[in-house]
């Protein structure tokens, strides 16, 4: 992929959630964008209850995320990003903190980032509300994962990651890669390979990824298989997406279970429904189905402002 391309690329994922980001400095070498969200949502489900709490729980946060690049020489820039999101209580979480170097071959970057997975768990993470609840078998599939040392890359329509997790904790570190080629009638298909310590066990996760688009639909899917602790896990996801206008219309479906246990430890379907009024503003809501017992049906509504 040719470094304009490629440095245009990782300026938009990094504002990701952000399309309105504002440019608030540039010239011939460096740019500075700052953008965010605020997101108004509630949940209700009989989850929430307690012997104090009802129902209803508000579940309202914003963000704020900063994004810089800085060309070195004609095959070196620099790039970093910082994102925290509040929530009405005023906790603050550090969502991202990262900084790299871009050259022609690639982009090397360490801080709190995603794992080399994540650009195949996204392929069924579409939902505003829920779903994406059966991917992460392991730790190290995870998104946003501290002391990660990551590089990506993309060579003809083939997107390629690897990834190093120093954890601080002993005998805990994590590596993985993932590939994802894009076919020219819009299919993509995606592999993937997590390998953990967790104390006295090995444990590892394979990830197996498919997207397809056509029109205004878009159907995605995931299998993961793994072992942790000795015990064999099996998972799966299916997305499916269909925009009508300022419409989009989402379903998922989440499943995992564990060898040994007599029920799915995630068995869930969720539909969804996305109002785009702009490029800023959006509403939507949606409702999930439990088949877990123990876990209730859960409704999830918001409203969302991009800046």
């Amino acid at each position: 992929m040719k470094k304009a391309a490629l440095t245009t690329a990782i300026l938009a994922l990094m504002a990701s959630g952000s399309a309105a980001a504002a440019t608030v400095y540039k010239d011939d070498a460096s740019e500075l964008k700052i953008g965010g969200r605020a997101e108004a949502r509630f949940n209700i489900s009989d989850n929430n209850k307690s012997d104090s709490d009802s129902a209803f729980e508000d579940k309202s946060r914003a963000r704020l995320n900063i994004v810089g690049k800085s060309q070195i020489t004609t095959d070196l820039y620099g790039f970093g990003k910082y994102e925290a999101q509040f929530d009405t209580d005023a906790d603050i979480t550090n969502r991202y903190v990262f900084a790299g170097i871009g050259t022609n071959i690639g982009e090397f970057s360490y801080g709190k980032q995603d794992s080399a997975q994540v650009m195949l768990t996204d392929i069924t993470d579409t939902m505003a509300t829920f779903g994406a609840d059966a991917a992460d078998i392991v730790n190290g599939n995870k998104d946003k994962r501290a002391n990660n040392f990551l590089y990506s890359g993309e060579f003809a329509g083939f997107a390629v990651q690897a990834n190093y997790l120093a954890n601080d904790e002993k005998d805990s570190d994590s590596y993985g890669v993932a590939g994802l080629y894009a076919f020219d009638f819009g299919l993509e298909l995606g592999l993937g390979y997590v390998a953990q310590t967790n104390g006295n066990d090995d444990d590892s996760q394979i990830n197996f990824a498919a997207q397809y688009s056509v029109a205004d639909l878009t159907l995605g899917g995931l299998y993961a298989l793994g072992s942790v602790a000795d015990q064999d896990v099996n998972s799966f996801e299916v997305s499916a997406q269909y925009k009508l206008d300022k419409w989009t219309f989402v379903a998922v479906y989440n499943y995992q279970d564990v060898d040994g246990l007599d029920d799915a430890t995630v068995d869930n379907a969720a539909i969804e429904a996305v109002y785009k009024f702009n490029g800023n503003l959006r509403t939507y809501a949606g409702y999930k189905f439990e088949q877990v017992e123990g876990d209730d049906d859960q409704i999830q509504a918001g409203i969302r402002y991009d800046f």
